[in-house]
């Protein structure tokens, strides 16, 4: 009878994973505050194949490089970007997006150059042109505070970087009761579906305002927008972005402009009648400084838009039909009731009856060769 026997690896072939990894790690701390400084201050927003890394923990700048290595030639280390990163940290840069995946991945494609020349030189031009973007930042004024609007302040706030660009001023919503802007900031700081708030949020009771990662938002209460008085909040030449849907034509949205130190109004809904509905990569050149009133387009029209223009612009559309799958929505009742609209009536959690949302209009309007096809 042979007797089994089990023989372990040496140590020093299995500890190489552990020290491999806490090397990793160590390079991602100390990418935390370079990270951080290229943002506040240059406005450089930092990537690794297209994935975020400002305002990350390590662990996530971790995971962020092992996931870039199916879009990568060959995987980026941390300890890599950390050597990109100090670099550039060391130049006088402009506001912009860098991808230090990228950037290794070009380096190591070339034989010519050293790692500190190379980016030096890639960069010389970029880092003669630090000015900021506009001499004051632009004031920006959420009108309405549900799940849209909430999203918009974590984005606003997440993207804001020092300030130097834009700043989240305001938020306006109707009268609340009492310990409204504490159930405001409860709402902000976790959310059912997209988790908690990567930030610091506390209220001030006596400046009825919310202190979101160092910004101070004014909350603002009003039942009309032509009510708001913005200029006594010192906010002038606002950018008003109206998340309510109430008003989606030009009469309605016309409204806000009647504010005290309001300039612009974005609607985060399909517009009625001539106002552009713009969708990012195929007509924001209507955005022009001349309009007024802008539509962001609906969930559906950004989600299908892109792919039909695509596919028209290189096969060509002859005719289609769009049905869209869709989250249920804060109007629709938890189970079976009345409601104007039939499909809105059944039970929310239960419900995949069809209905019209309008979003092949909507569609036309933002790609005009394909009003009639769909």
């Amino acid at each position: 009878m042979h007797k089994l026997s089990f023989e372990r690896e040496p140590t020093m072939e299995i500890d190489h994973y552990l020290q491999e990894y806490n090397q990793q790690l160590e390079a991602a701390e100390a990418m935390l505050p370079l990270l951080g400084k290229l943002w506040r201050t240059f406005g450089v927003h930092s990537y690794v194949f297209g994935q975020g890394l400002h305002l990350k923990s390590p662990s996530d700048i971790l995971n962020a490089h092992r996931e870039a290595r199916h879009l990568a030639e060959h995987e980026v280390l941390c300890t890599e970007s950390l050597a990109v990163l100090e670099i550039l940290s060391g130049l006088d840069l402009g506001p912009s997006k860098i991808d230090l995946g990228q950037i290794y991945q070009s380096f190591k494609q070339q034989t010519e150059q050293g790692l500190q020349e190379f980016v030096t030189i890639k960069f010389n031009q970029l880092a003669m042109t630090n000015e900021p973007l506009r001499e004051q930042p632009q004031d920006v004024v959420l009108y309405g505070f549900g799940r849209i609007g909430r999203l918009l302040a974590r984005l606003l706030i997440e993207r804001m970087g020092g300030g130097e660009r834009f700043r989240l001023r305001a938020i306006v919503t109707r009268p609340g009761a009492s310990g409204d802007l504490t159930k405001r900031a409860d709402l902000l700081r976790r959310d059912s579906v997209h988790g908690p708030f990567e930030g610091t949020i506390t209220i001030d009771e006596d400046k009825q305002g919310m202190i979101i990662n160092g910004n101070f938002v004014q909350m603002i209460y009003s039942n009309a927008p032509q009510e708001v008085d913005y200029g006594q909040y010192g906010i002038n030449e606002a950018i008003i972005i109206d998340n309510t849907g109430k008003w989606r034509d030009r009469e309605g949205l016309g409204l806000h402009l009647q504010a005290q130190g309001s300039a612009k109004v974005i609607l985060t809904a399909p517009a009625k009648g001539d106002i552009p509905n713009i969708v990012v990569g195929i007509n924001q050149a209507q955005a022009s400084a001349e309009q007024q009133i802008l539509s962001a387009a609906s969930c559906t029209t950004n989600a299908i838009a892109p792919v039909l223009k695509v596919v028209n612009d290189h096969f060509g559309i002859s005719g289609g039909h769009m049905q869209s799958v869709h989250a249920y929505t804060n109007d629709q009742n938890l189970i079976d009731n009345y409601h104007k609209k039939e499909r809105r009536g059944r039970s929310a959690a239960m419900n995949m009856v069809i209905t019209e949302t309008g979003a092949a209009i909507a569609v036309a309007k933002v790609c005009p060769e394909l009003k009639g096809l769909l």
